[in-house]
């Protein structure tokens, strides 16, 4: 039996001799008096010796030399085992000793209430003293025990661990009349010390509580009141590492220190995807090395590299401690895998932690609009701490309102148009933005020549705060406050901005504008006018058709007209983009239009905008409704009246067969009048070209083709000089005179009318050379059978009213450069020729009612005369033939 002995004694030195330190005496055996004799003398510990003997402890006690031995009392450990199952069980259990042949967790809490050196005075101050205990922390194998005998004697303690070969501190601190154990650095709390006794071997201290070996840094982190912040935010990758790093050294910030983050990147670290950063921000504050960084370890200045890489410069003085930009304000938090020291603020060198605004978005209930994002790879917009843009972000709240189909697909070109489309340049901050801006945003369209799609800012306010401005983008309403994040402004908005679509399309909505719409689908100029890049598109209203004269528009909408028409159509597309704000400013600009030619746009005194037409006819014009309604392709505006270029010549014979007048064209071109219908001067050698004509604008009155239905057209035809008569009859030299042509017209955009109809004015036609009837007269008629202007010969009577006056049907302006146009009527005006009786009736009435005044005018005078040779006389007595001297 001797050998096994002396192999058990020379095993037991050698696991001991490593526990030899300059503070430490090397274990060694004693005969006299032990520390169990001293407990087993004392009443008032039964209940610890009964648990040293379930951790077969009492050999160890034995053995020890020169020990310190923190002994809980009676009342200590049964205050302990209400909170302590493992305990209680081996007290109250007698199996228990069963299922457990090492005890290793019992027998390693007892070991952190042993010193291998005698502590022979108690502390009597409140500087804390530490002191290495003979606890070395291991990680505790996942296997459940072994029935097996140990590979080494269980009551030796066995060095090495998790504290890179150190053994667990323990802290003591005292006054002049009692003395605790297991305080904090500065003093407080601990096991306060009620009674101590002297063995041969050591000696005992009665201890008022059971002292609790230091558990893993993720529990101890989780004890410390000044740093809940962090424990409210750590993750489960973060717990892992504080439990499972062996010799790990951490500098906490204590919960102030997060207050200098902003909110919102507090928001951010709080969600869960700020798991990342966080495991960053700990590896910052984190250092591995060999053996734990006690802050006894540390010389004036030491220099330790955290996990993440980054340096802490620790700088001791008397006054204080530093660790980089941080003050220590507690060192030396004992744990069983290292250490925790708390510092004032966070230890992260500036730039280093890269929060960006996709982690804000995160943070901001904004994840659905981040997962699109990734999806068309525009994470650059968010990934970028440096770019400086405002984002519209729909939340998900709002995006899960659109289902299916509603968003275009993930991946799509499509959503990547409309995601770009909430991206502006800058910080625009509420106090920048003003009604009616257009701001530009990440989106390049190619329908704007790789140009920035723009968008409409609407504000209104409430008061002079920007909080009380409501601002909408496209259209679309923000909820809440804007956040504003280093470089980074986020609103949130109502829905998702949908980008512009082509200009026909963004018109479609417009009733107003449905009319010019439907002109543009009837020609071959509709995907001219949808997809030309880089074009303003300026749409007429509805009244616009009606305002340029019902036979023009009837012309232009006409199956034989679409050349025209296209014309026209291309006309009102400028060859740029021009918003509100650019032809607001100056007084005058002129632009190309796709159709070639320019339009003019100028300004009057009242500040409203007007357009002139590179053709049409003289003061044509249209008012311009500045609308910036932004398309695909540019924007669009909108117009009083239709502008008519120089490429369209409207004739005479294009409106004439716009009034359904092919009758009368005939009529005139057998007349000899072709060169009227055509909008030419007349031929060289022409009696019209004789009197001089040659410069003159007409306006032929056309009856329509029904007109002519009571009419023999054969005979007609073969009277030449009555074709001639009927055209002179018809056609009226314009315009009479400046003044006459705009009397109608205050109104300069309303002038579509060739001739003016008020005030009951009176033309000379080409017939009022030759005949007294040939001049015509205009009147309004306002009786239940005629309502409206109506048109006579003037002077013409004695008929039965239906050849010398017509009814006004309809009108159209020419663009010929006399002017002039064509008037719509009912009727054929015939030339009129009086019948003898109203020919010749007034002359000869005036002589006979002449010669009846002369004879009463010389009977009177007779009667007179013979009255005056009647009358009696008086004569000398006996007559004229009498003597006097008789």
């Amino acid at each position: 039996m001797r050998l096994p002995r002396l192999t058990w004694a020379l095993l037991t030195a050698l696991l001991v001799s490593p526990v030899h330190s300059s503070s430490q005496q090397p274990l060694t055996t004693t005969s006299s008096t032990t520390l169990i004799d001293v407990l087993s003398a004392d009443p008032n510990y039964t209940s610890l010796l009964r648990l040293l003997q379930r951790a077969r402890l009492v050999p160890t006690l034995n053995k020890l030399n020169g020990s310190t031995l923190f002994a809980p009392t009676n009342d200590a450990i049964k205050h302990y085992l209400r909170d302590n199952q493992l305990w209680h069980n081996v007290i109250h259990d007698d199996d228990f000793a069963l299922r457990d042949n090492v005890q290793e967790q019992l027998r390693q809490q007892f070991f952190y209430h042993l010193l291998n050196y005698t502590l022979p005075d108690l502390p009597t101050d409140r500087n804390p003293h530490t002191h290495k205990t003979l606890h070395y922390p291991r990680k505790l194998s996942p296997d459940p025990p072994s029935r097996n005998p140990p590979p080494s004697p269980p009551w030796m303690p066995i060095p090495g661990g998790m504290l890179g070969g150190e053994p667990q501190r323990l802290r003591a601190s005292g006054n002049d009349r009692t003395a605790w154990v297991g305080v904090d650095a500065f003093g407080k709390g601990g096991s306060k010390i009620v009674n101590n006794t002297h063995a041969g071997n050591g000696v005992v201290y009665g201890i008022a509580k059971v002292l609790e070996p230091p558990s893993d840094l993720a529990y101890v982190v989780s004890q410390q009141p000044s740093v809940s912040y962090f424990h409210k935010i750590l993750t489960t990758e973060i717990t892992q590492l504080l439990n499972s790093t062996s010799e790990l050294t951490l500098f906490l910030p204590v919960d102030d220190a997060w207050d200098g983050l902003d909110p919102y990147e507090r928001l951010y670290l709080e969600s869960e995807y700020a798991a990342d950063d966080l495991n960053r921000i700990l590896n910052m504050h984190a250092v591995v090395e060999k053996g734990v960084r006690y802050s006894d370890s540390f010389g004036k200045a030491t220099n330790l590299t955290t996990i993440d890489g980054t340096t802490l410069e620790i700088q001791v003085s008397p006054e204080q401690t530093t660790v980089s930009s941080a003050t220590l304000v507690q060192p030396d938090i004992y744990a069983s895998n290292g250490v925790l020291h708390l510092v004032d603020s966070l230890l992260v060198p500036p730039g280093a932690l890269q929060l960006t605004p996709e982690k804000y978005l995160l943070a901001l209930n904004c994840t659905t609009f981040v997962s699109l994002l990734h999806s068309v790879n525009l994470t650059f917009l968010i990934n970028d701490t440096e770019s400086k843009y405002t984002i519209l972000a729909p939340t998900d709240d709002v995006l899960s309102i659109f289902g299916d189909g509603e968003l275009p697909e993930k991946g799509s070109d499509d959503l990547k148009r409309l995601l770009q489309y909430h991206f502006i340049p800058g910080r625009w901050t509420p106090k920048k933005l003003n009604d009616g801006m257009l701001l530009e945003t990440a989106l390049e369209e190619t329908g704007l020549a790789g140009g920035k799609q723009v968008l409409s800012v609407e504000v209104s306010s409430d008061g002079k705060k920007s909080e009380d401005k409501s601002i909408r983008f496209a259209g679309a309403g923000t909820i809440g406050n804007p956040i504003e994040i280093n470089s980074t402004v986020v609103y949130f908005v109502s829905r998702p901005l949908v980008p512009p679509v082509d200009p026909l399309q963004t018109a479609l909505p417009y009733l107003d504008l449905s009319s010019f719409l439907a002109a543009i689908f009837s020609t071959s100029q509709a995907d001219t006018l949808r997809n030309t890049p880089h074009t303003s598109l300026l749409l007429p209203h509805n009244s616009a058709f009606k305002r340029l004269g019902m036979l023009v528009s009837a012309h232009l909408l006409a199956a034989s007209s679409t050349q025209d028409l296209e014309k026209v159509l291309l006309h009102h597309a400028l060859n740029t983009v021009e918003y509100a704000q650019s032809l607001r400013n100056g007084s005058l600009h002129t632009f190309a239009t796709l159709e070639g030619s320019d339009l003019q746009f100028d300004r009057s005194k009242n500040g409203s905008l007007y357009v002139s037409p590179s053709g049409g006819w003289d003061g044509m014009r249209a008012e311009v409704y500045l609308q910036d309604r932004l398309t695909k392709t540019g924007v669009i505006h909108e117009l009083s009246d239709i502008l008519i270029p120089r490429s369209v010549n409207l004739t005479i014979g294009k409106l004439v067969k716009a009034a359904k007048g092919s009758t009368m064209a005939s009529i005139a071109v057998k007349a000899g009048f072709e060169w009227v219908l055509n909008g030419t001067a007349p031929p060289e050698g022409s009696p019209w070209a004789e009197d001089g004509l040659s410069g003159a604008g007409w306006t032929l009155l056309c009856p329509t083709d029904t007109a002519f239905k009571d009419i023999n057209l054969t005979k007609l035809y073969a009277d030449a000089d009555g074709l001639r008569s009927i055209v002179s009859q018809h056609l009226i030299p314009s315009p009479p005179s400046q003044r006459d042509f705009f009397l109608y017209d205050n109104d300069a955009l309303y002038n579509n009318r060739p001739l003016s109809f008020d005030e009951s004015p009176t033309y000379s036609t080409l017939l009022s050379t030759t005949s007294d009837y040939g001049d015509l007269a205009f009147r309004w008629r306002d009786d239940a059978e005629t309502k409206g202007f109506i048109v006579g010969i003037k002077g013409a009577r004695g008929t039965d009213s239906s050849a010398d006056w017509a009814r006004v049907l309809s009108w159209g302006r020419s663009t010929n450069a006399g002017g002039g146009g064509v008037i719509q009527i009912d009727r054929l005006l015939r030339p009129y020729n009086p019948p003898w009786w109203i020919a010749y009736g007034a002359p000869t009435g005036v002589g006979i009612v002449g010669c009846i005044l002369i004879c009463f005018f010389f009977y009177g005078v007779r009667i007179v005369w013979k009255r005056d040779t009647t009358e009696a006389t008086y004569e000398p007595v006996g007559g004229f033939g009498r003597d006097d001297e008789d």
